[in-house]
């Protein structure tokens, strides 16, 4: 198949909260910059902001809620079962919050990606502003990665370097650095989606060679959203 005949990627998008990512894939995706069809915004919160952004942005939508008592294997084996109601090729987790077992992340080796709010693999887990405030760092940014057992561990394919400004505040690093997750994450996505980005040897690989490093950009670097 040609790169011109190529079918829209199929993508499952995850989220918990507000879905701000989950919102510029897909507006990436209506303007006919992203070659992707959202087929499913799947939220562990029934009542995630970014369900009724997605419901307005006319996205199917569906929660697997974690109800007490249920262990995370059993979670994960539900919300696998949904996913493939929608046969997604790719999933990607846009700010859910939910730690991922083993079994779930094999199943969906190498079609895995998430964003986290750092450069990895500095601040790994939560509160990764308020982290490099504390410490006084003078670097920030954000981090697109395959999604692999080790948190936060799974190789990184493209970065976003934003400076930390005197002054900042969690508040004002935090939006900089989203602004920077919102331009990133797409360029992932639609590298996966037009086979640029593969997964292979359990590496990825990008425009034939395997990425040992990831590709990093600062924010001037970027087009506009």
């Amino acid at each position: 198949m040609t790169g011109a005949a190529r079918a829209p990627l199929a993508v499952a998008i995850l989220i918990s909260g507000r879905g701000s990512n989950m919102v510029a894939i897909a507006e990436a995706a209506r303007r006919g910059r992203l070659p992707i069809r959202v087929a499913a915004v799947i939220s562990d919160q029934p009542q995630a902001p970014g369900l009724t952004r997605a419901r307005e942005l006319g996205l199917p939508t569906t929660v697997v809620a974690c109800r007490p008592g249920v262990e995370r294997p059993e979670y994960d084996r539900e919300l696998g079962h949904r996913l493939n109601d929608f046969s997604p090729r790719l999933v990607v987790l846009a700010g859910f919050m939910r730690i991922l077992g083993t079994a779930f992340v094999q199943e969906y080796s190498g079609r895995l990606l998430n964003i986290h709010p750092s450069l990895l693999p500095q601040y790994r887990g939560l509160h990764t502003h308020a982290r490099v405030l504390a410490a006084g760092g003078h670097e920030h940014g954000c981090s697109v990665h395959f999604v692999t057992e080790e948190l936060d561990g799974g190789p990184v394919v493209l970065q976003a370097r934003v400076p930390v400004l005197a002054g900042d505040t969690e508040e004002s690093l935090s939006a900089r650095v989203q602004a920077q997750e919102h331009r990133i994450y797409p360029m992932v996505i639609g590298w996966y989606a037009t086979g640029r980005l593969e997964w292979r040897e359990n590496q990825p690989w990008l425009d034939g060679q395997r990425l040992s490093s990831p590709v990093v950009v600062s924010a001037g670097e970027l087009e506009p959203a």
